[in-house]
């Protein structure tokens, strides 16, 4: 029976597969560290007080590409480049979702406009990181190699959400709540798209290495694009609501040590 707990068995348990997951997945991560790192250290004077939280996001994909490459060192692998059409944050960035990177590699200062923009393109992509870390956690948090990790980064995405959850609602009562809202529209219907095309390339990849039949990569196709005509429907709703999280001020402790997995 193919479903999501099989699928991920099948790239687990082949090492050129796990490789390529795992670069994929690390790379994403440490360019997410750049990100928030650049924005923490480009904060308006009037929003300074957030720069710690924005440095805590920081760290914790920083953290996340580590435990991905010492998973790969705990099995004697070495990362691989990352094909192209599976960079989700670069395809992001193309899309003009989000801060692009040559604003943040100049040194000025943002504007209080474009940390509302890259808190409601993180509350969209986090959404997306804390269900598929959810996913992982349900069918692997036992898992003698990923079980630890799967629940680290699980726990670290949904405090990402609920941190996005509490800034934005605290713009929107400073009258940016119009703006904050077409922003996550926009955002939301980007990060569908490319989530679409990268899971494709994904599986393609995938399929290669692992050497799925014509008629399996159809129907994980079939499957993929089914996804998406939903949330072009109606999934995207859930990307785009704001209510104010359980865990308040989730990024307002000190950054947790990554655990030794190699």
């Amino acid at each position: 029976m193919l479903s999501a707990k099989s699928l991920f068995q099948e790239i687990l348990d082949d090492d050129e597969s796990f490789r390529l997951f795992c670069s994929i997945a690390a790379s994403g991560e440490s360019q997410g560290g750049w990100e928030n790192a650049r924005i923490a250290a480009l904060v308006p004077p009037d929003q300074r007080d957030l720069a710690p939280k924005i440095t805590r996001h920081g760290a914790d994909e920083d953290k996340h590409g580590r435990i991905f490459n010492a998973l790969l060192k705990k099995r004697g692998l070495q990362p691989v480049p990352v094909p192209p059409d599976t960079d989700y944050t670069m395809l992001l960035e193309r899309g003009g979702i989000g801060l692009a990177h040559d604003r943040l590699r100049a040194d000025r200062p943002l504007t209080t406009p474009d940390i509302v923009t890259y808190l409601a393109h993180s509350r969209v992509t986090e959404q997306r990181a804390s269900e598929q870390m959810d996913l992982l956690r349900k069918h692997f948090a036992d898992h003698p190699d990923l079980g630890r990790a799967v629940k680290m980064i699980s726990q670290d995405e949904d405090n990402h959400l609920a941190y996005c959850h509490e800034e934005l609602l605290r713009f929107a009562r400073a009258g940016h709540g119009r703006v904050i809202q077409r922003t996550l529209r926009e955002a939301a219907f980007a990060e569908i798209r490319v989530y679409r095309d990268v899971s494709l390339a994904v599986m393609s990849h995938m399929g290669r290495i692992l050497g799925w039949s014509r008629p399996k990569a159809a129907l994980l196709a079939a499957g993929i694009h089914a996804v998406y005509a939903w949330e072009r429907l109606a999934g995207w709703r859930r990307m785009v609501t704001l209510t104010m999280p359980e865990r308040r001020d989730a990024l307002g402790g000190s950054t947790p040590t990554a655990p030794e997995f190699a």
